[in-house]
């Protein structure tokens, strides 16, 4: 029994089951025994992978996307680039890399890393001094200094916590964790009462017996913080991440990039579930933003022009060529994370169509 499971048993008993929001909650961020409170395992030898570590092709068009985004906006002599939840930082030292091209959107640009955890701090400094670039680390996006922005948020909304929803002959229930009455060492998932339907988003709100629906309660606070931050500074947001429309239940363990059961290991392993982009795209536009997207992530790196930035590495690294292919298929093949990823674009109203969508 993992510390945290225990400690979510005792919580159980005192104060009755949990919702799966809760539990998500206390499995990332219990500030002794959540999984955030060590150092999150990124790469081959962790627990998980994102895209930048399976090739470095993917941070490069974000980068030259970058570039292009900050050419329609004017080329402003001074730009906020905000990455949130940058891992190793492998995407902005891909990204900063590719820049290069365009020394003067270098010279404007002024990183920032949204990150707490220490250890990732130094990794992220580390991969960015490898390509000669600097950035200042913040807690929070208002913490940022004032100015045109451009902001980078790649598999980082998927750890908000969400609520599960099951519809019954009752109508919809909530998904809860308890303790196992055969066991009390151990917990399971349950049903709570039936909910007042209104608890739900509205494009959930309609159900079957037999349906299942989830979403994010957090999601409307962060589509919020970024409305403020383009309503006062003209700019992007680029999100990339799992995706759903909402219906089913995604919640998800990893760990040594195995799946395991959500409720094995509370603490020990990553829990994430998908994120219905289309529901964010609709709470952007309610908060006066413009919404592009989504689209899947094999569509929108395939529009940047990934064919064509594998062509030129393989000829430059004949070598690795095949490694080269392989990167490429993960990343826009439907039956990898082509399709199950997908890319949203927020934008200050006034700006033109973002490049790729």
């Amino acid at each position: 029994m993992t510390p945290l499971k225990r400690k979510l048993i005792a919580q159980i008993r005192a104060d009755g089951p949990l919702t799966i929001a809760q539990f998500m909650a206390a499995g990332l961020y219990d500030p002794q025994h959540g999984y955030y409170a060590r150092a999150p395992l990124i790469g081959e030898d962790g627990d998980f992978i994102t895209a930048p570590e399976i090739s470095q092709m993917f941070g490069e068009l974000i980068g030259l996307w970058c570039v292009n985004e900050w050419e329609a906006m004017g080329r402003p002599e001074t730009l906020q680039l905000v990455e949130f939840g940058p891992g190793r930082g492998l995407l902005i030292a891909d990204a900063w890399r590719a820049c290069r091209i365009r020394p003067a959107f270098q010279a404007a640009a002024q990183i920032t890393l949204i990150e707490i955890n220490k250890g990732l701090q130094r990794a992220q400094r580390e991969a960015l001094a490898g390509v000669g670039a600097h950035a200042e680390h913040r807690v929070a996006l208002e913490d940022v200094p004032e100015g045109p922005t451009l902001i980078l948020m790649n598999e980082f909304l998927d750890c908000l916590p969400v609520r599960e929803f099951i519809h019954d002959a009752h109508g919809w229930r909530e998904r809860v964790v308890g303790v196992t009455p055969d066991d009390p060492d151990e917990i399971q998932f349950g049903l709570g009462g039936a909910i007042d339907a209104a608890l739900l988003p509205a494009h959930l709100r309609a159900g079957e017996e037999g349906d299942a629906a989830e979403f994010a309660p957090g999601l409307s606070g962060w589509i919020d913080q970024i409305a403020a931050r383009l309503a006062a500074n003209p700019g992007r947001a680029l999100i990339i991440d799992y995706a759903t429309d909402g219906r089913g239940h995604t919640l998800q363990a990893m760990a040594a990039h195995e799946k395991v059961h959500p409720l094995q290991c509370p603490g020990e392993a990553d829990l994430t579930a998908c994120v219905d982009l289309a529901y964010a795209a609709s709470l952007a536009r309610a908060a006066g933003l413009a919404a592009a997207g989504p689209i899947g992530q094999g569509e929108f790196l395939n529009a940047l022009g990934i064919e064509a930035r594998a062509a030129t590495l393989s000829r430059a690294h004949p070598e690795s060529a095949a490694s080269i292919a392989r990167g490429r298929r993960r990343l826009t093949h439907a039956d990898e994370m082509g399709a199950l990823f997908q890319a949203l674009c927020l934008s200050t109203p006034q700006l033109p169509a973002p490049a790729g969508f």
